[in-house]
């Protein structure tokens, strides 16, 4: 039996349910594809963040990220560069609390990895043993494909992460798409082929241009997943609160599926209405004694 978590909504805990153990494997994800064909069902990707959305989402994903991402989502951060292992942590335990059927990935911060492939492991190991995910994913190409197979072959599934890199935006001057110069785009399939031959189960591919995500989806061995990148990738994923409209601007390759945030201030107009009418709590929100 594997454990999931229901919200008891009149108390807000969040109560252990037993449930059959149907959650996705790693080598279920990386068997959808076989090397210069496409998978037959696309892998579906979302970014979560607390154990209430991981379990709406949950059972119309294949993976939920938890993305560090979460620094400018959750915490107002400017970029990713802030966020700390005890966030991903707390977040990643959530995420895995709340879901029974995704393979959980959780990002690994900056800084927690680049210095060597042993303390990759050091913060990898860290952060499946405290949060119950079943992979990390790190960013980076030609330059950390050692610290891949370092850690897949001690037992640690790795999602790779290529093109643009959140964490690298000191370096790359911002969160333009990248591969427009020839240069760049060979570079790009050079990180891609090192990423995926060392190992990772998977490929996070981010805002390149269409046709380097299509010629690497095309070469590789392993799915890769497409943000900013093509239809053409072995699956796709989007920021939750971006897809869901919860900001006013988003990027060029974000559709919004929902437009949240107007709602939301509606309802709390309307809620501040009321309170400053003194028409709520009414009769049917208060208790009388018995």
């Amino acid at each position: 039996m594997s454990t999931t978590f229901t919200l008891d909504t009149s108390t807000s805990r969040a109560n252990p349910t037993p449930a059959p153990v149907k959650r996705l494997t790693v080598p279920a994800i990386r068997g959808r594809k076989t090397q210069g064909q496409p998978v037959a069902e696309p892998i579906v990707m979302l970014t979560a963040y607390t154990a209430r959305m991981a379990q709406i989402l949950d059972p119309h994903c294949d993976m939920l990220l938890v993305g560090d991402s979460l620094g400018q989502v959750i915490y107002g951060l400017p970029s990713t560069i802030p966020v700390s292992m005890e966030m991903m942590c707390a977040h990643g335990a959530a995420v895995v609390r709340g879901s029974w059927h995704s393979v959980v990935a959780i990002d690994m911060p900056f800084g927690s990895y680049e210095a060597s492939p042993e303390q990759a492991f050091r913060s990898a190991s860290r952060l499946l043993k405290e949060t119950g995910a079943a992979a990390v994913k790190l960013e980076g190409g030609e330059a950390m494909a050692e610290t891949v197979a370092f850690l897949s072959a001690r037992g640690i599934p790795v999602v790779g992460h290529v093109g643009l890199t959140p964490q690298a935006v000191n370096v790359l001057g911002g969160y333009a798409a990248r591969g427009r110069s020839e240069a760049e785009a060979e570079k790009i399939v050079r990180d891609a082929r090192a990423i995926a031959d060392a190992g990772a189960f998977t490929l996070v591919i981010e805002g390149v241009v269409e046709p380097i995500a299509a010629l690497i989806t095309q070469e590789i061995a392993c799915p890769t997943i497409g943000i900013g990148a093509s239809a053409q990738c072995d699956g796709q994923v989007l920021v939750i609160d971006d897809m869901l409209g919860m900001f006013e601007r988003t990027a060029r390759f974000v559709k919004r599926y929902d437009d949240l945030a107007p709602r939301i201030a509606a309802a709390a107009e309307a809620y501040a209405g009321e309170v400053r009418a003194r028409a709520f709590p009414t009769a049917a929100e208060t208790y009388a004694p018995k």
